[in-house]
């Protein structure tokens, strides 16, 4: 993984949404996390004592190895949170060559990395999209202290390490997931993406492992890290996790207003049951659906469009005693739902009617 893809993804994950309300940790909080390394190849450039130039395109690769936090933090309730981190890295020689051709022999020692840093990270509140899950971002600087431990390439009669350690200004960027455990109030269980580098290294010291003797040098590498860590994370002072109250399920109330045959028109009884039903409407009710129907006498299509009239007659009475149009939802249903199964043709008082259904 190249330096500047590493940035741009980097930067993609921080130019998350920031705006969301934040699943708030508050006070102080203690984190650990422990996880892989990946330690980016490393150019080997500079002088030995009465050698001269390493030489151009020498570079140092590495094996996977283990990294280590521990950060004690504040969290101040709005998502933001700073923290004081110490870390641990470290990582094996898998081979040293030059332009991108091993040297002959295996690769030897172990590049290790010490370091403390001061993060500052945001809590993203995805209003529980992610299933509790919450997304972070930070950004941390410090110093990192880091270590070649007899790092280079051993032949069958010759070759050359590079001991020494060297410290430097470092920076990281940091995204992850959160996830609180409901049995243990303030516990979470993290999970992490870590980008670490510094501003680079000189090694003190060179030695030749063909019978010569140690001699000193002036030796730049590199330090590009790429973590990933599972860990927790304890708030001290958090409350136990309450479950809300379920909202109260308001019942849907069906008022039924009954026609003369083949008729649309409102009698003084309907009147009064279209009142009780726009009564009804301040209880928590924010859809009023008005359903006509008819019974089986006439034809189908004029018991369609009766049943709308039906419905409509309905729809302005409701609307003259004060419920707004927007909650109204008017349908005319013909001959079908009969509240009464009749035959073709068969005039049923019961089934000339509108129902009015508050949700």
């Amino acid at each position: 993984m190249t330096f500047r893809k590493t940035l741009l993804a980097a930067a993609a994950v921080i130019a998350l949404p920031m705006m969301a309300q934040a699943q708030p940790v508050s006070g102080l909080y203690l984190g650990a996390g422990f996880g892989g390394n990946y330690l980016d190849k490393s150019g080997l450039t500079g002088t030995v004592e009465g050698s001269g130039n390493v030489g151009t395109g020498v570079y140092q690769d590495f094996s996977w190895g283990y990294a280590g936090v521990l950060s004690l933090g504040w969290g101040y309730g709005n998502g933001l949170r700073t923290e004081i981190e110490a870390s641990f890295r470290s990582n094996q020689t898998s081979e040293q060559g030059r332009n991108s051709t091993a040297f002959a022999g295996s690769g030897t020692g172990t590049a290790n990395s010490y370091g403390a840093m001061l993060n500052v990270l945001y809590d993203i509140d995805v209003g529980g999209m992610l299933g509790g899950l919450t997304p972070y971002v930070g950004l941390g600087a410090g110093y990192v202290w880091h270590e070649y431990d007899k790092v280079g390439w051993r032949g069958s009669a010759t070759g050359e390490v590079v001991s020494g350690n060297s410290g430097a200004f470092a920076g990281q960027a940091i995204a992850g997931l959160s996830m609180p455990i409901a049995a243990v109030p303030g516990l979470t269980v993290t999970a992490e993406y870590r980008f670490m580098m510094t501003a680079g290294h000189t090694m003190d010291q060179y030695q030749n492992l063909n019978g010569g003797a140690v001699t000193k040098s002036d030796l730049s590498v590199d330090n590009k890290n790429h973590s990933l860590l599972l860990g927790l994370r304890y708030a001290f002072n958090a409350a136990p996790v309450v479950a809300a109250a379920a909202a109260p399920v308001v019942a849907a109330r069906t008022y039924l207003v009954f026609f003369d045959w083949s008729k649309a028109d409102l009698t003084d009884r309907a009147r009064q049951i279209i009142g009780e039903a726009a009564a009804g409407r301040g209880q928590g009710v924010t859809r009023i659906e008005v359903n006509g129907y008819t019974d089986r006498s006439g034809p189908s299509d004029y018991n369609q469009g009766l049943s709308q009239r039906r419905a409509h007659a309905v729809a302005a009475e409701l609307m003259r005693r004060g419920v707004p149009r927007n909650e109204i939802v008017t349908r005319g249903f013909g001959e079908e739902n009969n509240l009464v199964p009749t035959a073709d043709g068969v005039r049923e008082p019961q089934n000339r009617r509108v129902e009015i259904i508050l949700k």
